[in-house]
């Protein structure tokens, strides 16, 4: 076989050169790329906008239900004087009677309310005649807290006030009570409030079975 006979490799074929773009053409692209970025951006941007919208309206959902503040509830369930089936009611003068009252710390929130140390004050007819501290606490999310505030009277302070005889004639001793707790609920470290609850209560010491009657209380909340 002779070399003529061998195959011989193909010459890749050469394109002809492309004709140079007229400036129309040249034109037409560059108004095709702007138009396809100027659109790509246009996208980009409704993208975010509608993120943004979401996360507002989440916020502004979350900001009226979850992380809205709302009031803590402080109710006095009970009032218990202990001491006073053994002393001469119409003979205070050198008695001291203890007030304890049962008082409930209700918190709705989804944080903790936490409270500083306060007071609840015990008056007849207007005068103090006991006071009691409130240690600082913490009423957690969405829960009850209980706490027993024990009031020292100073049963003297009844028996010198005028208007202790016509109360035993009338058969019943009205008690006043007033109560202020001060606190801050904070919700994941955004939404910070101060909140105060106050709570003014009223009832009376039946003078002949020594019980307590006509207990009404009057709250109020702050923030």
């Amino acid at each position: 076989m002779t070399d003529d006979d061998q195959e011989k490799p193909l010459t890749p074929a050469i394109k002809p050169p492309l004709p140079p773009l007229t400036v129309d053409e040249e034109l037409s692209i560059e108004l095709s790329k702007q138009h396809k970025g100027f659109r790509n951006r246009t996208i980009c941007c409704g993208i975010i906008t509608a993120v943004i919208l979401i996360i507002s309206v989440v916020m502004l959902v979350l900001g009226f239900t979850v992380l809205h503040v709302k009031n803590p509830k402080i109710n006095m369930n009970s009032v218990t004087i202990i001491g006073l089936n053994r002393v001469n009611i119409t003979d205070l003068s050198i008695v001291n009677l203890t007030v304890v009252a049962d008082v409930s710390v209700k918190n709705p929130n989804v944080a903790a309310f936490k409270f500083e140390k306060s007071n609840s004050s015990l008056f007849y007819h207007g005068k103090v005649v006991g006071v009691a501290d409130i240690p600082a606490g913490i009423a957690k999310a969405r829960r009850t807290l209980r706490l027993n505030v024990t009031v020292e009277v100073i049963a003297a302070e009844i028996a010198r006030n005028q208007q202790f005889v016509s109360d035993l004639m009338a058969g019943m001793l009205p008690v006043e009570s007033y109560t202020k707790i001060d606190g801050r609920v904070k919700i994941l470290n955004i939404i910070k409030r101060h909140v105060t609850v106050t709570m003014n209560c009223s009832f009376s010491v039946n003078v002949t079975s020594r019980e307590i009657v006509n207990q009404t209380c009057k709250k109020h909340v702050s923030i």
